[in-house]
C-alpha cells in the first residue's frame, strides 16, 4: 500500500490546502467549531462554497462564529446546532433531526487531559467525549453520508494516542489509577481506530474516514495542560497556526487526491509512517491504532455501550 504524499507540508494553511475546490451544493457538518480549528475548518470549507453547519455545546458562541464565518466568506450557508457529544440523548437528537444527505462530516471536537470525571453512564469523560460521542454521530449519521456515494468522515486525532492502546480490560479506569494524558491517549487512539474500521464496513456506501495530528497548536483545548505534558514540552518552532493546524483536516476533507482513499492517518498534510514503538515526536501512527482487529473490536464494543446507554 502506497503512503500518500502531497505538495502540501508543516507550514501549508488550510486556505492554501482549500485553494481552487469547490464544493458549491456539498454539505459539510464540523463539531467543535465555536473556536480554534473547529473555527477554522469550518471557515476554510465555507470559502469553498460548501453549506456547513457548526455543531457546537454553546451555541451563542457557535452564532458568533456562524456570523464572522458568514460575513468573511460572503457564504451565507453556515448554520449551528446544538450538539453535546458527551450525551447519548443530545446525540440522537441531532442525527434523529438531520435531514438529507451530507458529504463531509469532520469530528473535530474533544477534551483533553481533563481531570477526572465521567458521563452519567459511567463512561471516562475523553473517551466518552472523544470517541463514543463522534462514534454516535457518525453511526447515526450514516445514511446520510451513504446517500452521497462518496462521503468522507475525518477524524481528529493526535499525536498523542502513543500515550496509549485502547485499555480493553479498564477502559473507563474502573481499577487502574485515573491519569489525564493516559485517558487522553486511548480516546485519540479510538479515533484512528474508528476511521480504520469505518473505512472497510461503509466501503460499499462509498464511505472514507481518515485520521489525522493537525499539529501543536495553542487553543481552548490546552486549558487543562498547565505546561504538562502536552502542549509545553513541544519545541516553539514546532507550533503551528491556528490556520496552519486545520490545514491537514481541509486536505482529508477536500482533496482529491484522497478520493476512494480511507483508514489512514495522516500528519503534516501526508500520510505518515506506522511505527512499533513511541517516537518521541509528532509524526508516526503506532501499530495498535490501525491494527484490523482492535478496530473491528473498538466498534463492536462502542455499540454495546451506546445500545446499553438507551
Amino acid at each position: 500500500m502506497t503512503a500518500v504524499t502531497t505538495p502540501f507540508g508543516f507550514a501549508s494553511t488550510a486556505e492554501e490546502v482549500a485553494h481552487g475546490v469547490d464544493l458549491t451544493g456539498r454539505r459539510v457538518l464540523v463539531t467543535g467549531a465555536s473556536s480554534g480549528l473547529g473555527a477554522e475548518t469550518a471557515r476554510v470549507l465555507a470559502g469553498t462554497g460548501a453549506d456547513v453547519t457548526l455543531a457546537v455545546r454553546d451555541t451563542a458562541a457557535g452564532e458568533r462564529v456562524a456570523k464572522e464565518i458568514a460575513e468573511s466568506t460572503d457564504n451565507r450557508d453556515v448554520h449551528v446546532a446544538q450538539l453535546d457529544l458527551a450525551d447519548p440523548a443530545s446525540v440522537a437528537a441531532f442525527t434523529d433531526a438531520w435531514e438529507g444527505p451530507l458529504h463531509v462530516l469532520v469530528n473535530n471536537a474533544g477534551v483533553m487531559a481533563c481531570p477526572e470525571r465521567y458521563s452519567a453512564q459511567g463512561w471516562e469523560w475523553q473517551f466518552a467525549t472523544n470517541h463514543l460521542g463522534h462514534f454516535a454521530l457518525a453511526t447515526g449519521l450514516h445514511d446520510a453520508l451513504a446517500a452521497d456515494g462518496a462521503a468522507r468522515v475525518v477524524a481528529v486525532s493526535s499525536s498523542g494516542h502513543q500515550l496509549s492502546p485502547v485499555v480493553w480490560d479498564d477502559i473507563h479506569f474502573a481499577f487502574r489509577r485515573y491519569d489525564p494524558w493516559l485517558a487522553y491517549g486511548q480516546s485519540k487512539t479510538a479515533n484512528v481506530l474508528f476511521a480504520v474500521e469505518a473505512t472497510r464496513r461503509w466501503a460499499a456506501d462509498g464511505i472514507t474516514a481518515n485520521a489525522l495530528m493537525p499539529g501543536a497548536i495553542y487553543t481552548n483545548l490546552q486549558r487543562h495542560t498547565e505546561g504538562g505534558r502536552g502542549s509545553g514540552t513541544v519545541a516553539a518552532e514546532l507550533i503551528k497556526t491556528v490556520h496552519q493546524g486545520a490545514a491537514t483536516a481541509v486536505l482529508l476533507a477536500t482533496s482529491p487526491l484522497l478520493e476512494g482513499i480511507g483508514g489512514r492517518y495522516f500528519t503534516d498534510c501526508n500520510e505518515t509512517q506506522v511505527v512499533a514503538r513511541r517516537t518521541g515526536t509528532l509524526n508516526g501512527v503506532a501499530k495498535y491504532a490501525v491494527d484490523p482487529d482492535n478496530a473491528a473490536r473498538l466498534w463492536d464494543l462502542s455499540q454495546e455501550l451506546l445500545a446499553a446507554a438507551d
